[in-house]
This record gives structure tokens, sequence and C-alpha cells, in this order.
């Protein structure tokens, strides 16, 4: 295995800065089991979960994040919890709290979105708010403060609020040829020896050397 500094990458250490705790891998830290995070997935944080809000049991919705992630500080994932019955004529949840006589509401009256998926190599910048049941596609970068309602592309730039589409990162033979490769789900030393091409500004040659390995 290929080294730095006599030390492979380590995908269950907490701290992969040494001497630094506002950066940590989140895998390793989660322990609500409705939370999935893969591998090598930071936060510019010392903890994870508490940007995980309106997360309750009851609700079963999961937060599922992919591989190779970078979740800037102040991000917040909102989860269905956070949503109010809107079909009657008071959006007020007498149901959760102490006193008020009224069961809950069925689920389809609810407006529950599902689960929240991001894929793999997303970059989500500061202070943006990912909302319940959104899909962000692998390779898709956030702007900071942006708010995503709505399923975000693999490989699109969103900013602002509503996140709108900014641009796609690639044109549509290097998108797919990317989505094909999955560099993501590759072993620690080919992930190595890939670095040259995944770091290369030269596209048209990062084009060359995936059709040669795919």
């Amino acid at each position: 295995m290929s080294m730095k500094n006599g030390k492979g990458p380590d995908p269950n250490k907490v701290h992969p800065i040494a001497g630094y705790d506002k950066e940590i891998y989140v895998k390793p830290t989660i322990k609500n089991p409705n939370i999935i995070v893969g591998d090598f997935t930071y936060i510019a944080d010392s903890e994870f979960e508490s940007h995980v809000t309106h997360h309750y049991e009851w609700n079963g919705d999961k937060l599922i994040i992919g591989k190779f992630c970078q979740i800037a500080a102040g991000v917040e994932f909102v989860m269905n919890g956070a949503n109010h019955q809107m079909n009657a004529i008071s959006t007020f949840p007498f149901y959760t709290l102490e006193g008020w006589n009224m069961e809950s509401p069925a689920a389809n009256d609810l407006p529950l979105k599902g689960d929240t998926v991001i894929g793999n190599d997303v970059w989500i910048g500061q202070n943006a708010v990912i909302l319940p049941g959104v899909h962000i596609g692998d390779g898709a970068i956030i702007g900071a403060n942006s708010v995503v309602g709505s399923d975000v592309d693999s490989y699109t730039i969103v900013v602002g609020n509503p996140a709108t589409v900014l641009r796609k990162r690639f044109d549509e033979e290097l998108i797919d040829l990317l989505l094909k490769f999955k560099w993501w789900d590759r072993s620690i030393d080919e992930i190595n020896s890939l670095i040259p091409i995944l770091t290369c500004r030269d596209l048209e040659k990062v084009k060359k050397e995936l059709k040669e390995r795919l």
C-alpha cells in the first residue's frame, strides 16, 4: 500500500488530520442506525449528528450519504420530522406536544418525502440546507448557503435559495465515463494510483485514461 508519512488512509479513524479536531471522518462516529455514511466522507466540525435535525425514529426515514463527500461547517440535513400537516386548516402539531388531545395523523396526511440520499464525491458548501427526501447525485457541488429542496443530478453545480442549476461540471461524455468508472468504489491502493487522474485539469487526457481503464 502506498503511504504518506508511513500511514495509509484509514476510514475508521475519526481525526484524519493529526492534531486537528475540527475535521472528522463521519462514518466511525455515527450512532443512529438510520444514518448511513460511506468511507472517507468528512465534515468540517468535531461531530456530525447535530447537523441532522428533526430526525425522529417514528418516521423511519434514513439519511444515506456516499463515500468521499466533503461537508462544510454549518450544513444542515433537515429530515421529515420538520414537516407539518398541510391538508387541514391548522398546521400546528398538537399530537407532538403534551396535554393536547390528538393522536398522530395518518402517514398519508403528512407530507413525508422519504429518505434523503447523497451520492459519492459530493461537495456541500458552508451553511447549505438539504431538505427532506432530496436525492443528490454523484459528484454534485452544492453552493454555500444554498437551500436544496429538489433532486440534483450527478456532476451538477447548484446555488441559491431555492437552489437552482448553475451548470454541469463536465460534458456528457465525461460524466458518463465517471458514472461508469465509479472511482470511489475502487481499493485504497487503486485510488492512490488514480490520484494523478482524479486531480488532472486536462479533461481530454482524463477521458482517454478512463476509457483505457474501463
